[in-house]
């Protein structure tokens, strides 16, 4: 597959152009973390790539890049908003946040994903693979998922024993042995199953 590139925030019909995208939607704790990025086509930095095909140090120092040469907006939806809201609608308003925050409003949105969320501040469009395919798109990828993992590894420090450094929440094997073996913290999503099935059977025993 071909690199990303500037082609969609060329054709934009308004300028300036921030790519959207968005990390944490599956994992079991934590909250979801959206970026908006808005590139200067002059000061792209090299390598920028979709999140997920990049090492870890490789999007620390391309995180570092784009905050000297980009703008950057960052959204966050919390675990208790994404237990009343649901985990699409949470991560909709992290990224209507991360547009909202950026230091010069948008002109236009390249949205990660197959729809436009509701409610954001600029017209949008959305791109399936975007985070492949636009380069702003992959900037926010890297951006959303560093920020993300930054979020996991602190709240590791202050509840050690689920791996949250390692899986950022996510439902590894040794996640789940941790919830049967320490219970569920303040940061887990009680809307997700397996939480939701022990809340469940806590309920049971407890009637």
């Amino acid at each position: 597959m071909s690199e990303p590139d500037f082609r969609h925030e060329e054709a934009a019909p308004a300028r300036p152009v921030a790519g959207v995208d968005e990390a944490g939607r599956g994992p079991w704790a934590g909250p979801v973390v959206a970026a908006a990025v808005i590139l200067d086509p002059a000061r792209i930095p090299p390598g920028l790539n979709d999140s997920k095909k990049l090492s870890a140090p490789r999007r620390e120092a391309l995180l570092a890049a784009l905050r000297d040469v980009a703008e950057i907006g960052l959204g966050v939806a919390s675990v208790e908003e994404i237990d009343r809201l649901n985990i699409l609608r949470a991560a909709d308003l992290a990224m209507r946040r991360a547009l909202e925050a950026l230091s010069r409003p948008a002109g236009f949105a390249l949205i990660d994903g197959n729809r436009v969320p509701p409610g954001l501040p600029c017209p949008a469009a959305a791109l399936v693979k975007g985070d492949a395919r636009a380069l702003s798109v992959a900037a926010a990828s890297i951006v959303a998922k560093v920020e993300r993992d930054r979020i996991m590894a602190a709240l590791a420090e202050l509840h050690p024993g689920y791996g949250w450094e390692r899986n950022a929440g996510y439902g590894v094997p040794a996640h789940l042995a941790a919830l049967r073996a320490q219970g569920i913290t303040p940061h887990h999503r009680r809307s997700f199953r397996p939480i939701l099935n022990m809340l469940c059977e806590e309920n049971l025993r407890d009637h």
